[in-house]
């Protein structure tokens, strides 16, 4: 009867893995499992898929015999932004009036591009390709904030702006270069969460083996984006807003879009109410001076960087907190 029910479920699954992440989807425990007589839902999983008729291949796979990984083809993909990026930095070094302008321009097109060219293969891929479009200009904004929106916040606060003001690629090109090894650490965290299935005896026992391998992820690849942004002489902020752009791919990339979605909204709200917040203060409404306090309080402290430092953080210490109990779960890490 139960192989009946499930019978779609465990014919599509490419392991038993994804049989226990469908089942968990649907509300199986391990106490539910007791009641079929195994003593998880990855033990009731490999039994439902084991008596599934299949090929060679796929008794090989029940068995739990992998074949080897071939050579990762999105090795190239990740490393494209970077590149654009360096290319870029370099064309804006050299050139001077209109020239630099258009090399800015065709920089910022070609990044672009690299970027959404990264996150369709490999590791940062959405299964089914279901993702929050909306994400794809909240980091737009993300990222334009960084390269301009501290020299823009200054300047509102200076009564301007007058004209253009600085900006800053630095944070740019190292979060550009970042890409290649935080793609990687993605593929790392997720191979090894899925192997976690043969030395796990249990939903609870699983999540608790993979919420530390998250937390080392996460390190590793602050680590090395903060290694590449020190060259380019990019603030705090940077890290954070690094930070934030990894999780939220990293929940995309796993089946949670949403969340990551909004917190991508949030940050790009409390950024531009910071500077609206400047704006509407000089308004000639009584009560409306004080709505700059707050920015003015933290700019005078730390600096115009201190903004998005707190908001890019403050968002992934929340995007953090809910990874490490959506990504804990077997079913966001079944195969797509």
């Amino acid at each position: 009867m139960l192989l009946h029910r499930h019978r779609e479920l465990c014919e599509r699954a490419v392991d038993a893995l994804e049989v226990a992440a469908g089942l968990e989807a649907r509300g199986f425990t391990d106490r539910t499992a007791a009641r079929y007589r195994h003593r998880d839902v990855f033990s009731l999983a490999e039994e439902l898929y084991a008596r599934v008729p299949r090929g060679r291949e796929e008794a090989g796979a029940a068995a739990g015999i992998r074949p080897p990984e071939p050579v990762a083809p999105w090795a190239l993909a990740v490393l494209a932004p970077g590149a654009v990026a360096a290319l870029a930095g370099l064309g804006l070094a050299l050139a001077h009036g209109p020239a630099r302008t258009a090399v800015g321009v065709a920089g910022a097109l070609g990044l672009a591009g690299a970027l959404f060219l990264a996150v369709r293969r490999g590791p940062f891929r959405a299964p089914g390709g279901r993702t929050a479009p909306a994400a794809r200009l909240w980091t737009l904004w993300l990222l334009a904030y960084a390269a301009g929106g501290d020299g823009l916040l200054a300047e509102v606060l200076t009564g301007g702006p007058d004209g253009p003001w600085d900006l800053t690629p630095g944070p740019l090109l190292g979060l550009a270069l970042a890409v290649a090894p935080a793609a990687w650490c993605a593929h790392l965290f997720a191979v090894r969460a899925r192997r976690r299935i043969a030395d796990s005896r249990g939903l609870a026992d699983f999540a608790a083996a993979v919420r530390p391998l998250l937390l080392g992820t996460v390190t590793l690849q602050l680590l090395a984006l903060a290694a590449l942004l020190v060259p380019t002489g990019a603030g705090p902020g940077a890290l954070a807003l690094g930070a934030l752009l990894l999780l939220a791919r990293l929940l995309t990339a796993h089946g949670r879009p949403g969340t990551a979605s909004a917190a991508l909204a949030g940050a790009c709200a409390a950024e531009a109410l910071a500077l609206a917040s400047v704006l509407s203060s000089r308004l000639p409404v009584p009560g409306f001076d004080t709505l700059a306090v707050p920015v003015r309080a933290v700019t005078d402290a730390w600096g115009p960087g201190a903004v998005p430092t707190l908001v890019c953080g403050a968002a992934a210490l929340g995007l953090l907190a809910h990874a490490t109990g959506s990504l804990a779960r077997a079913s966001a890490h079944a195969a797509p």
